[in-house]
Formats: structure tokens, C-alpha cells, sequence
């Protein structure tokens, strides 16, 4: 197959789409397949085998990690020589419209895929009136795709709830080959905590943005003082976040990516993430690789990932004491805490990235054959 992919995000820029993509992009090379990426321009031309358009943009005013690439007319060229025998557009925001168009003016089929519940995100930038009209402008645009996937089940309910139609769950993945428990070091742990390596290390990984509530983290540093609390990774919300742990023992350690950051999770004692608006949350996935016990809100596509008690915890969000609870619970138990380690690396073992695209490979051929969308079983 050849597979025209527009997103809105793509490499060198770090993020759960990214890691999804790239390693997607990745199989589907190794599996015979060819596939051109539309994406905001970031300097690379070719990736495992597949050639990257960059197309230039400007950055998201209250979100200026993100570009806004908006399509041009040399992309229908760049289609007419590939010769995709579909477009799959992700997120569709401002360059998937473009995706979207040309399916549509070359008679193409489409597949759309949604990654970022963004109509959750709108209410932690004073914009949540706009909530509404967001639904209707997203539903407009994936009702036109023959087929729309999602990370989770959750996400699948949300969106059926919404109106979108042709919905079905497209499986997790992580690399467990790269994410690995042996990977602990007493080196990244005293770095992590910087020179403290016997205090208990809880981590967090992702973007520093205000929608994945880290400051709710803070009361548990406050009720359990040996504690110390590594933040891996950048975002809009960093400077807050700095005032807001700075009578804390926090450390914001900056991007880290590959070997690096699996040590990181390998040598921490919990990955706590208190996001509601995940519709996978990929991160505690590699956590569990690295049989990290993750501590997360019950909201959201974690629950699909995290079993509460049996390879990690889940809080209420709504309780402003269930994060606390369940971190003494896991620090203060070691022999529960190993077990908790040993079922996460189990669970995360049964979603490689291999079986992930084999799936899409089967979503892909449906829309081809004009057949019923297989299951996602």
C-alpha cells in the first residue's frame, strides 16, 4: 500500500503522536508499505525509508511548540507523484483540512485518526465556552473519513457520544525492547534526585502544558516529605510549574528521548500522572515497560492501560486526597510495589508496535476492499 499521512505534529518535535508515528511509520516500511508525511516543517526529508513534505508554519500563539502549517498547492503535486492509495489524516486541525480536501478532489479514501482530546483542553486555557463549537467543527471533519480511529475506548464513547461516526479503537503500542527494567541505574537516580538516591524518586514524564494538571502533584510532595519529584520533559507551563514547586524538592531535568529516558523511568520508584484528558496516555505505557508502578487519575483512555491494584493505581480525580493515599500506599509497601513492577512489565510485553500496525495494516485494507471495518480484536 502507499499511505499519504497528514499530521500536525511530527519529528523532531517529542510527544506521544510523534512516538506513535515514527514508530508506525517505521513498520509500515519494514512491512512493504511506502508512505509520504505531510507535516509542519522541521528539517528532516526522509525517515525510516518514508520522505517527509515539510510544509512552513508559525507557531500555535498559546502553544508555541506547535506550528500551524497551513496546506499550499504543491502538495497536490507531491500527491500526484506518489500516487497514495489513500490519505490518512491525524488530528485534524489546519494541514489535516488540507488532507482532507485533496482525498477528496482526487478521489481518494480517508482515514482519520484522533489523538488529542482537544475539546477537554480548551477549559485549562479560559476557552471551554468554546467547547461546543469545537465538537461540531470535529465532527464535520472526521464524519467524512470512512473510518476514524481512536487509542481508547474511552475516546470511542466520547466520540460516538459526539456524533462522529465509524469509529474504532486503533491498539496501543510501546517498545519494549527499548524500555526495559534492567535498565535502572543508581547513576540516573541520583541524578534525578539530585544526590538524594536513598528518597523515594517519583516521576513524571510528558509535556509541561497546563491541560496535564502537574501542580495536583503538589500535594503529595507536601504530605510525604521524604519524597522527591523528577519533571522530564518542556512545555508552555514550565515558568508556572517553576514558582509553583519551587519550595519543593522538584527537579525539572529537560527533554530526554532513547536510552536516557527508559533509564529514567527504569530508575524512579512511581511514574505519577494526574491528567484527565488523555485518550491514551502512551507514557505510562513505557513506565509499565520499564516496570515503573504508575500512579494515575482514573480518566480519560488510562484506564485501558492501568488495572487499579494489580499494575498500578488509579485516584479518583475528583478527590483531592486519592493521589496521596494511593503514593503512601505503593512507597510504603516494597513487597506490593514489586509485584506492581512485575505486572506492569507483563502487561506492557503484550502491545508491541509490530502488532499495533499489523492492525492498521487490516484498517487500511477494509477502506481498500470497501469491506466492513474488521474489529479491533
Amino acid at each position: 500500500m502507499r499511505i499519504a499521512l497528514f499530521t500536525e505534529t511530527f519529528l523532531p518535535k517529542v510527544d506521544g503522536i510523534v512516538t506513535r508515528l515514527s514508530h508506525t511509520v517505521d513498520h509500515l516500511q519494514r512491512m512493504g508499505d511506502q508512505v509520504l508525511v505531510f507535516s509542519p516543517e522541521g528539517g528532516l526529508s526522509e525517515y525510516k525509508g518514508a520522505r517527509i513534505t515539510g510544509i512552513p508554519g508559525f507557531p500555535l500563539p498559546l502553544y508555541p511548540e506547535l506550528k500551524v502549517a497551513l496546506p499550499r498547492p504543491s502538495i497536490r503535486k507531491e500527491l500526484e507523484l506518489f500516487k497514495p492509495d489513500l490519505i490518512h489524516i491525524v488530528n485534524p486541525a489546519v494541514l489535516g483540512v488540507g488532507g482532507l480536501y485533496y482525498a477528496k478532489s482526487l478521489g481518494l479514501p480517508l482515514v482519520a485518526s484522533y489523538h488529542t482530546h482537544l475539546p477537554k483542553y480548551l477549559e485549562h486555557y479560559g476557552l471551554g465556552m468554546l467547547e461546543g463549537v469545537l465538537w461540531e467543527i470535529l465532527k464535520a471533519m472526521h464524519n467524512q473519513a470512512v473510518i476514524n480511529l481512536v487509542t481508547s475506548t474511552a475516546m470511542q464513547d466520547a466520540l460516538t457520544s459526539q456524533g462522529i461516526e465509524r469509529v474504532a479503537v486503533w491498539q496501543k503500542g510501546v517498545d519494549t525492547e527499548l524500555f526495559d527494567p534492567s535498565l535502572a541505574s543508581a547513576e540516573m537516580r541520583s541524578h534525578l534526585t539530585q544526590g538524594h538516591p536513598d528518597s523515594p524518586l517519583l516521576l513524571y514524564v510528558g509535556r509541561l502544558s497546563a491541560e496535564k494538571e502537574i501542580d495536583r502533584i503538589k500535594p503529595v510532595l507536601q504530605a510525604i516529605p521524604s519524597a522527591r519529584l523528577a519533571l522530564v520533559g518542556d512545555g508552555p507551563y514550565r515558568a508556572d510549574l517553576e514558582k509553583i514547586f519551587a519550595d519543593t524538592p522538584a527537579f525539572f531535568a529537560g527533554y530526554m528521548t532513547g536510552q536516557t529516558l527508559a533509564t529514567a523511568f527504569a530508575s524512579a520508584d512511581a511514574f505519577i500522572f494526574p491528567s484527565r484528558t488523555e485518550t491514551l496516555g502512551l507514557v505510562l505505557l513505557e513506565a509499565m515497560a520499564a516496570g515503573c508502578p504508575v500512579i494515575a487519575a482514573n480518566a480519560g483512555g488510562i484506564p485501558d492501560i492501568v488495572t487499579d491494584g494489580v499494575n498500578g493505581y488509579l485516584f479518583d480525580p475528583a478527590d483531592d486526597y486519592g493521589a496521596i493515599a494511593a503514593t503512601q500506599r505503593l512507597l510504603n509497601n516494597t513487597q506490593e510495589r514489586e509485584t506492581l513492577r512485575q505486572n506492569a512489565r507483563q502487561e506492557a510485553e503484550r502491545w508491541g508496535w509490530a502488532a499495533a500496525t499489523q492492525q492498521l495494516q487490516r484498517f487500511y485494507r477494509s477502506v481498500l476492499s470497501n469491506h466492513s471495518i474488521p474489529s479491533a480484536a
